[in-house]
C-alpha cells in the first residue's frame, strides 16, 4: 500500500467514557499516520491486557502523544513506512509493542519495537508476544538479572505474564515457584515446566516455600498482586534477594516490616513498561530477537492462547480478563 493508497477511515474500538466493558465500542475513526521511525501496521490480531482494563475504567490514562485507542501489542502486516526507516519492509509480517491504537484495522508503531512473527507461530500467537515478552525481560532478566541456577518466584502463574516468565526463566536455568488459583491452572503451569506449583487457595505459599527451601528462601520474585504479598514476599525472599513489582492488584501495602527488607538486604524495586523511552524498548527488542526468538522458533516457548475473540466480541473479551479465569493469552482479532 502507498501513501496515496492509504484509507481515509477504519474501524476501531473506542470508549464511550470510563466504565464497564459496556463503554466499549466499534465506530469508525481516521486511519493513523507513520512519522519519522514509525511504520503502520494492518492489523491481523491485537493482545488483550490488564492495562486496558484499568484505561478503559479510567484509572491508567494513555502516556502524552500516545493513541487514545486500546491496544498495547498487535500481529499483522507493514503497509507504510515512515521517514527515515530501513530496517523493514512493505508486507513483511509482524508484532509489535505499541504506544497505543492496537484494537484498530490499523496501527502506528514504532519501527525499533516492531519484530519479524517467529517461524512457526500464527498471526494470533504473534499478537500475544509483546506486551508480556517485553515485561518480563525487562524485568526479570535486565532489572532483576536472574541467573542460572537461582530460585524464581512469579505469582499469577497463569496469567500471560506468568506462562512467560515461568518458561523463560526456565530455559535460562532458574528453579521455578509459582502460585496459582485453581488446580486447572497448577496442571497448565507444570506442563510450562515451572518446578513447584502452590495452589495459594488452599496452600500458605510462605510455609511452603520455606518448607521446600529449608527456609533459604527465593532469588528473584515478580509480583503482581502488592497487598499483604509485599511483606509475604520479604519473608520468602533469601539473603539479598530480588522483588519487583509490576502491579498491586491487591491495593496499597499497610503495616509492612521494614526490618525484614533491611536484615535480609533485599531490593525492593518496580517499573511499569509503558511510559519508558522508545530507546529503552528499542534495547529490549533486540535482546528478545537475540536471546528469546530462537526459543519461540524452536518450540520451547511457546505464546499460550486462552481464547480468541472476534472483533466484535471486545466487551467479552475483556469481561473474560477481568474474570481472572483464563490461562495465557486473550486476543483479539482484528482481521
Amino acid at each position: 500500500m502507498t501513501v496515496d493508497d492509504r484509507p481515509e477511515l477504519m474501524k476501531a474500538v473506542v470508549m464511550n467514557g470510563a466504565g464497564g466493558s459496556e463503554v466499549l465500542e466499534i465506530a469508525e475513526v481516521n486511519v493513523p499516520k507513520p512519522g519519522a521511525g514509525e511504520v503502520l501496521i494492518k492489523v491481523h490480531a491485537a493482545g488483550i491486557n490488564r492495562p486496558d482494563v484499568f484505561q478503559r475504567m479510567g484509572a491508567y490514562p494513555a502516556p502524552p502523544g500516545a493513541s487514545p485507542l486500546l491496544g498495547l501489542e498487535v500481529s499483522g502486516e507493514i503497509v507504510e513506512l515512515g521517514e527515515g526507516v530501513a530496517s523493514h519492509t512493505l508486507g513483511e509480517k509482524v508484532c509489535a509493542l505499541t504506544p497505543g491504537g492496537g484494537y484498530a484495522q490499523y496501527c502506528v508503531a514504532p519501527a525499533a519495537h516492531v519484530l519479524p512473527v517467529p517461524a512457526g507461530l500464527s498471526m494470533e500467537e504473534a499478537a500475544g508476544i509483546p506486551e508480556t515478552f517485553f515485561t518480563v525481560w525487562s524485568n526479570v532478566f535486565d532489572r532483576l538479572g536472574l541467573q542460572s541456577g537461582e530460585r524464581f518466584l512469579v505469582h499469577g502463574g497463569s496469567s500471560g505474564i506468568g506462562t512467560t516468565a515461568i518458561q523463560l526463566a526456565k530455559v535460562f536455568g532458574a528453579e521455578v515457584f509459582t502460585t496459582v488459583g485453581s488446580e486447572e491452572k497448577a496442571q497448565a503451569v507444570r506442563e510450562l515446566g515451572a518446578d513447584y506449583v502452590i495452589n495459594y487457595r488452599e496452600t500458605d505459599f510462605v510455609k511452603e516455600i520455606g518448607n521446600i527451601t529449608s527456609k533459604q528462601g527465593v532469588d528473584v520474585i515478580l509480583d503482581m498482586v502488592g497487598g499483604d504479598y509485599v511483606e509475604k514476599n520479604w519473608i520468602v525472599a533469601a539473603i539479598e534477594g530480588r522483588i519487583c513489582q509490576i502491579a498491586t492488584l491487591h491495593g496499597p501495602s499497610e503495616n509492612v516490616n521494614f526490618s525484614r527488607l533491611m536484615m535480609k538486604r533485599l531490593t525492593h524495586t518496580g517499573s511499569t513498561l509503558r511510559p519508558r523511552t522508545n530507546e529503552y524498548k528499542g534495547h529490549l527488542a533486540e535482546a528478545l530477537r537475540a536471546k528469546v526468538w530462537p526459543y519461540l522458533e524452536t518450540g520451547r516457548v511457546k505464546v499460550v492462547l486462552d481464547k480468541v475473540f472476534d472483533f466484535s466480541e471486545v466487551r467479552a473479551a475483556h469481561e473474560r480478563m477481568e474474570g481472572s479465569g483464563h490461562i495465557g493469552k486473550i486476543i483479539l482479532k482484528v482481521a
